[in-house]
């Protein structure tokens, strides 16, 4: 019940950014929304795909596969410590990269498929380059 309930308040944000979007906002404040609204609909199209696979536990594979931030090491209202991304068994120190206020491409299962092998290939401390024809997704 509780993804279920999280993904309507979800789509209740996406109908708000898309209000939001057809007003009379600047440039840089369309770009910024617009950016968020890839961001929030890949968030809603998870959540739903994670209610309907049941997910409760935070053991569950459908959870524990999704890109996930936690604060580690300390306190955040104390501004101690530093923020881990993990995924499945994979956990990086997030490098506080800043890309800009710029468009953002969709967001695909593919793309998610993707962030998890590389991320599982940097536990390995190995790599990965992205290849294939033009036109597959390869610039998320």
């Amino acid at each position: 019940k509780g993804c279920w309930d999280y993904y309507h308040i979800l789509v209740k944000q996406l109908e708000d950014m898309v209000l939001l979007i057809r007003g009379n906002i600047s440039k840089a404040a369309r770009v910024t929304v617009g950016a968020l609204a890839v961001i929030d609909v890949h968030a809603r199209d998870v959540q739903q795909k994670m209610a309907n696979a049941d997910v409760a536990k935070i053991t569950d594979f459908d959870w524990i596969s999704q890109m996930r931030y936690y604060w580690v090491d300390g306190d955040i209202k104390s501004k101690l410590g530093d923020l881990a991304v993990i995924m499945v068994s994979s956990k990086r120190m997030y490098g506080n990269e800043y890309l800009g206020n710029t468009f953002r491409l969709v967001i695909t299962p593919l793309t998610d498929k993707c962030y998890l092998t590389l991320m599982g290939a940097l536990q390995m401390i190995l790599g990965g380059a992205p290849a294939g024809p033009a036109g597959t997704g390869k610039t998320e």
